[in-house]
């Protein structure tokens, strides 16, 4: 068997991995860079207008033979979580491929689709589950469920000539789902030749807890007398969940608007979550003008008249700031307007390289200039230092190969166990 990774051993994120026996060729993610080769941020707007030839040439798309037209080539390609930087470019495979991923995985790259117009499909999804085996050609792959801010993230075990791989995904160990990260150190696969493990906290130590975080919001809400916004991403159910138990706690009610609804109703089927429909006090819908237009005209009425009972108007939210915590983000501009609230709080609760975006930096400067105090409050969806090293030990790996990260020469210095550094495109036989 052998390895390639075609992109992944000396960045975070756009990672992409083949494993080739004789007769299988299989895929792990496919993910959207996060920079550009120069180390600047990446740009989607780069692929605009671009054939498959001009994005390979670019280095954008990975040069995977047979993954992007009609000829023989892979065979299946499994997704670990939705999160753009792995799963970001499978717009442009082969649409006969099929993709192996999690059930809520795939609800929550069709729901993006929807709400967006401009999303990911996939084509052929083949829903696994946790820890069940299943086969593509000669390789059998078995998913283990990992505590990441994707919701439903996973690591694979991959066997096949004779060899047993395991490609780690994203993962943490102070998220919400801190009990399937334990329980997968008391379960781990033993006997692996080689441990392929995301490398993006090297070098940090003593990441914030989900939990560590719905503290400090409950204290931000509760010693707040006006309005709080909170910018972040909307597929981030574990801080959704923090939000919303902080507003409780402080008997405020959660803004929502009818993305942030629907991915709560859609993922309630998989977890205890916080949905209007369920029964859940303390969480509204206001409506936003142009979302809800374009639904309704791209016949998706079921995912917004059902809101109607829980929908909150902007003019009830301006009257009494004191009352709400929303979530908002840069594109609502003409909603923050209308609201017109003023010194309240804006807490960021994304990762602080986005705040380098152009876009980003206008928009929490006009807040700035609204009076508000912008809090950064976060939880980094990927593991520090220490819990790296005990998710390895628990594996025991013959053999280490980085991916994920700027510092896969630090690796040696970090792990007992060898390490196999390669370069992207680089074959390994294993």
């Amino acid at each position: 068997m052998n390895l390639t990774i075609h992109r992944g051993t000396n960045e975070i994120g756009g990672s992409c991995v083949e494993l080739k026996t004789d007769t299988t060729r299989l895929l792990i993610d496919l993910g959207q860079p996060i920079v550009n080769k120069s180390g600047s941020n990446f740009n989607a707007d780069q692929m605009k207008d671009k054939s498959i030839d001009e994005l390979i040439a670019l280095g954008i798309l990975p040069d995977v033979a047979g993954l992007y037209n009609d000829e023989s080539g892979i065979d299946a390609v499994l997704l670990s979580h939705a999160h753009i930087d792995h799963f970001g470019l499978m717009n442009y495979i082969n649409k006969d491929i099929p993709v192996y991923l999690g059930e809520a995985t795939n609800k929550i790259i069709e729901l993006s689709r929807v709400f967006t117009q401009s999303g990911t499909v996939i084509n052929k999804p083949v829903c696994f589950t946790k820890e069940v085996a299943f086969t593509i050609g000669d390789i059998t792959v078995t998913p283990y469920w990992m505590d990441h801010s994707a919701f439903d993230a996973y690591a694979f075990l991959i066997e096949a000539a004779g060899k047993r791989i395991f490609y780690s995904g994203d993962f943490r160990a102070h998220g919400r789902k801190e009990k399937v990260y334990r329980w997968f150190l008391h379960n781990a696969p033993r006997d692996i030749d080689y441990l392929i493990l995301e490398g993006t906290g090297i070098g940090k130590k003593n990441f914030k807890s989900e939990l560590e975080v719905e503290a400090e919001m409950t204290e931000a809400f509760r010693n707040s007398d006006n309005g709080c916004y909170v910018w972040t991403s909307t597929q981030n159910i574990d801080r959704l969940v923090s939000i919303y138990k902080a507003c409780a706690a402080v008997n405020k009610t959660l803004v929502v608007d009818p993305y942030a609804a629907n991915v709560l109703d859609i993922l309630s089927k998989f977890a205890l979550l916080p949905n209007p429909k369920n029964g859940f006090a303390n969480i509204k819908v206001m409506f936003i003008s142009s979302m809800t237009t374009k639904l309704i005209e791209n016949k998706h009425e079921n995912m917004v008249y059902p809101l109607k009972n829980f929908k909150i108007k902007w003019e009830e939210i301006a009257k009494s700031p004191e009352k709400y915590v929303m979530l908002i983000r840069s594109s609502l501009k003409s909603e923050i307007k209308n609201i017109g609230w003023r010194d309240g709080k804006l807490i960021y609760s994304m990762w602080e390289g986005y705040k380098n975006q152009p876009s980003s930096k206008k928009f929490l400067d006009d807040m700035t200039a609204k009076g508000f105090q912008i809090i950064d409050i976060h939880a980094s969806g990927h593991a520090d230092e220490a819990t790296l090293v005990e998710f390895a030990n628990a594996l025991n790996p013959k053999n280490i190969i980085p991916i994920h990260t700027f510092e896969k020469t630090r690796y040696s210095s970090v792990f007992s166990q060898p390490i196999r550094i390669l370069d992207d495109n680089e074959m390994l036989e294993l």
